[in-house]
């Protein structure tokens, strides 16, 4: 079942490819494909000698006679300069009131001057109005209204009132004093307003006119003439030669629809035998290869999206965060052979461009080298550091020998590299947190995470189950050992060596490492079956509670597989006692436990690891020869039981997991020395100088 459903993902995946690839998600940079603002990709010449009347050309020249119209105003109003004198003459008769106002005081008079709104009079010039007598003012009076009106006889637009405003101080009379000059502008300049008015309709008559004067303009090329330059961005006037020419027309789709099915055809037969190759593995994770197949189309789809036609894009565009991720996930052998695909894919059909395969490769592979197994934060931010070094040395490789590329040219494109691998492991380090979490898997910061001592299950079985949890470290530091020894993952077996006896905690007094000395084992009093059934309950409860704390599926295996599918051994041998040794009548199976058997490296060193040092802790081997018979038949016996037969494991990493486990356990069952009592030692040593005489009977005597 897996295989098809394999199989299925397989060709969605490549029928999505073949889709991405031909659909026009960006216009594709092939030799005439060009569109407004794009860059051209090499020389294009007139094939031939042609005229035609050029739109963008004429509608350009149209544009510059239209805006050289000037704006057309009315002529001067007399109207309005009336109206301006009427004006000012009501607010000199309301001043001519308030003067005469015999009743009201001084006080009063001010306030009504400072009430006029259409004249602004200070506190100063109000003072100097009441004072004048009548002589002076009816001469103030006078001044002000021809100031104003031959002020208003001159054409005055709205761009030009200001220059108005300040001509009022020349057409005051000189014979005038200074201060009654200083009142006359003051009452003229509000009143000073557009005569001449600007017309919407006169204007755009105009432009219309110049509009309509100008001749259709000719474009001419000769044959072999360069329409466009390489480089150079196509403008209005350039893609209206290439229409004019029918040169901006696609290449035949049908072969580019031929060439990308047979590259992905090729690329999805070579993906088939990769995972055929990983059968024990990948091939049988439904789940793994979903996730590389979206993130795979996600990343395809935005590298042919933005890519094509932009310089900078490509250098910045976060490939390499896809492999990055993966890596993190799965491992650095599945992350660089789809990085490979998916930079073949990203690249192909980009003309011009061949040194962007190599961009893509190289910072892939680099940033799954420096990343290692990511195991700390710090790893990312090294593997972006050497994704962008090494796709600045490939900007340094593709463009040192091209003569248009420039100095300032390299440095953009070097930089852009280097945001590329700092923006690279950033989204890698975010998706490996959604995707584990979303999805289940096991990555090496989760498993650092969830290896902490404060950890609420492992606190929860420390409290519950103190001998268990010791057991759970010892058999850690054994099978974490052995896994460095056979190239293993260290870390994935020691975190599932902390969790693999989770359940022991909820009944913790059933099982014999958390017994006190000398107490009465339970089992002893319990039918075998009931006894069988409580032991092998404690896998069951180990799965629950790692579901409840969220823990990784690849840890839920560790405790289902670490006792395979054996027996509980002393129960089957009290029930066949019961029953006069006769097998026939004891079913075998009601003691055997669930599993599955140990389905990887990692699984099966847990079982050996756990099978050793409970032996090793019950029987107290003399030496290094007992102890290596001791976990020799360890082995011998779990290989008679087919338990490792699902593991890959090697003879050879068979006798590499012996040598490490004796070396372990021998140091970690060596003798003690046996310290001497103190307090027996301090009492013989105080008796002994009360029975010695002491110096002063000594002298005595």
């Amino acid at each position: 079942m897996n295989k098809f459903v394999s199989f299925f993902i397989l060709i969605l995946t490549g029928v999505i490819i073949v889709a991405v690839e031909i659909l026009p998600l960006a216009a594709r940079p092939t030799t005439f494909a060009l569109e407004k603002g794009q860059v051209a990709p090499q020389d294009i010449q007139a094939p031939y000698s042609m005229s035609y009347t050029s739109v963008v050309l004429t509608n350009k020249k149209k544009t510059e006679a239209e805006t050289a119209v000037s704006p057309v105003y009315l002529p001067a109003d007399p109207a309005i300069s009336r109206q301006q004198i009427e004006k000012l003459r009501l607010n000199l008769n309301y001043i001519n009131t308030v003067r005469a106002d015999a009743y009201a005081t001084p006080e009063q008079k001010l306030s009504d001057l400072a009430a006029l709104q259409d004249i602004l009079i200070g506190s100063s010039t109000a003072q100097l109005i009441l004072s004048l007598d009548d002589t002076r003012w009816q001469m103030l009076q006078q001044e002000s209204l021809r100031v104003l009106e031959q002020a208003m006889r001159s054409t005055i637009r709205s761009d030009r009132i200001r220059e108005t405003q300040r001509n009022i101080p020349t057409l005051v009379s000189f014979a005038l004093p200074v201060d009654l000059a200083s009142v006359v502008v003051e009452f003229v300049t509000p009143f000073i307003v557009p005569n001449s008015l600007y017309s919407e309709e006169l204007t755009q008559k105009a432009r219309e006119e110049a509009r309509n004067n100008v001749k259709p303009v000719t474009k001419s090329y000769l044959i072999g003439e360069t329409i466009i330059e390489k480089g150079r961005v196509v403008n209005d006037e350039t893609f209206e030669a290439l229409q004019a020419y029918q040169l901006n027309r696609p290449q035949d789709s049908f072969l580019r629809v031929l060439s990308t099915l047979i590259l992905v055809s090729l690329l999805c037969v070579f993906t088939t035998l990769y995972l055929k190759r990983r059968e024990n593995t990948l091939y049988r994770d439904v789940r793994s290869q979903l996730m590389i197949s979206v993130l795979f189309v996600v990343f395809l789809a935005g590298a042919r999206y933005l890519i094509p036609n932009t310089t900078i894009i490509p250098y910045l565009y976060p490939l390499p965060a896809f492999s990055l991720t993966i890596a993190c996930l799965l491992n650095a052998e599945t992350a660089a052979v789809f990085s490979i695909i998916l930079s073949i894919l990203s690249a192909f059909g980009i003309d011009g461009k061949p040194d962007f395969i190599l961009f893509f490769i190289f910072t892939n592979l680099a940033g799954i080298i420096a990343l290692g197994k990511g195991q700390r934060i710090a790893n990312f931010f090294w593997a972006g550091i050497a994704t962008g070094t090494v796709g600045c040395a490939v900007v340094l490789i593709s463009r040192l020998g091209d003569p248009s590329t420039d100095v300032q040219g390299m440095a953009t494109l070097c930089g852009a590299a280097m945001i590329n691998g700092l923006a690279a492991a950033s989204l890698a380090l975010l998706f490996q947190f959604l995707l584990a979490n979303l999805l289940g898997l096991t990555t090496a910061l989760r498993l650092l995470d969830i290896s902490r001592p404060n950890h609420p299950l492992l606190l929860f079985i420390l409290t519950n189950a103190p001998g268990t949890y010791q057991h759970s470290l010892q058999v850690a530091n054994l099978a974490e050992q052995a896994a460095d020894a056979i190239g293993a993952d260290a870390l994935l077996v020691r975190v599932g060596a902390l969790y693999h006896d989770a359940g022991k905690a909820a009944n913790p007094q059933y099982f014999i490492e958390n017994q006190m000395p000398g107490a009465t084992n339970p089992h002893d009093m319990m039918d075998p079956v009931v006894s069988s059934a409580t032991i092998i309950q404690h896998v069951y409860d180990g799965v629950a509670l790692a579901k409840k704390h969220r823990l990784p599926k690849r840890i839920q295996d560790f405790v289902l597989e670490h006792h395979g599918t054996l027996l509980t051994r002393y129960q089957y041998a009290k029930a066949l006692e019961a029953q006069g040794n006769n097998p026939d009548l004891v079913d075998k199976e009601i003691f055997r436990y669930p599993g599955p058997a140990p389905q990887s490296k990692e699984t099966a060193l847990l079982m050996l690891a756990d099978g050793c040092e409970a032996k090793a802790r019950a029987e107290h081997p003399a030496n290094a020869s007992d102890l290596r018979m001791l976990v020799k038949g360890i082995f011998e016996y779990l290989l008679r039981e087919g338990q490792l037969d699902n593991t890959s494991l090697t003879f050879k990493e068979l006798h590499l997991i012996t040598e490490s486990f004796v070396t372990t356990l021998q140091n970690a069952h060596h003798p003690r020395l046996k310290y001497p009592d103190l307090a027996a030692t301090e009492q013989k040593t105080e008796a002994v100088k009360q029975s010695m005489p002491t110096e002063t009977t000594s002298l005595t005597k």
